[in-house]
């Protein structure tokens, strides 16, 4: 079982902090999701393989490091997921995207999925899965099971804030899947929001309520 990797990088301690304040607007937010996003890729792209290549540079001939083996596919959750995308794509361009669109049930608590739409060679793929938000962690859960479904196996779930209950529950369904997320709150309220968290991502990124 794979612990979750808890980024504390001043950086990111710093960002989250100014996503956490209420008074931080709707354009600010987005802008920290895409650059917490873009810190949090470097880390978990770390154990990408890499292979000697030779090159000319301007003084001479010599052998260098590129990114070598499988290809990468990001899967931002929707919606909230999508404010992650950008931020990832400026470190691994050439990565396939795919979308699960996945909501919470008010009454349940639980995810209904509504969208999923995933590249042809998806299981040939290494999986970064986005959501800002790992709560009760049921609609990670259920997208890294429709992923599993096409026959996925390297899974990476990068997430900003995450509740000891939604890490405990994705280590007892997938503890194959390593989480990244760069703040471990306290807990879950009863209506499953994240304390102290930040509101609802989706909403704070898109202005809405």
């Amino acid at each position: 079982m794979s612990k979750p990797f808890i980024m504390d990088h001043p950086l990111i301690q710093h960002k989250v902090t100014l996503l956490r304040d209420k008074n931080t607007g709707s354009k600010e937010f987005r802008e920290l999701i895409n650059e917490v996003a873009m810190l949090m890729c470097y880390e978990a792209t770390r154990d990408m393989p890499v292979k000697e290549v030779e090159i000319e540079t301007p003084i001479c001939i010599t052998k260098s490091k590129v990114i070598s083996g499988r290809k990468v596919a990001f899967i931002p959750i929707l919606r909230a997921g999508l404010g992650m995308l950008d931020g990832m794509l400026k470190l691994v361009p050439a990565a396939k995207v795919g979308h699960i669109g996945l909501y919470r049930d008010p009454q349940t608590h639980l995810p209904v999925e509504y969208y999923c739409k995933l590249p042809n060679d998806i299981n040939e793929r290494d999986i970064i899965v986005l959501d800002p938000m790992l709560a009760t962690g049921g609609s990670a859960i259920d997208a890294i099971d429709r992923l599993k479904e096409y026959g996925c196996g390297n899974i990476k779930f990068v997430c900003i804030i995450a509740a000891p209950e939604g890490l405990e529950a994705m280590a007892r369904k997938h503890p194959d899947v390593q989480v990244y997320c760069g703040a471990l709150d306290e807990k879950l309220n009863d209506h499953k929001y994240i304390v102290p968290g930040l509101g609802d991502a989706g909403d704070r990124i898109y202005g809405t309520k």
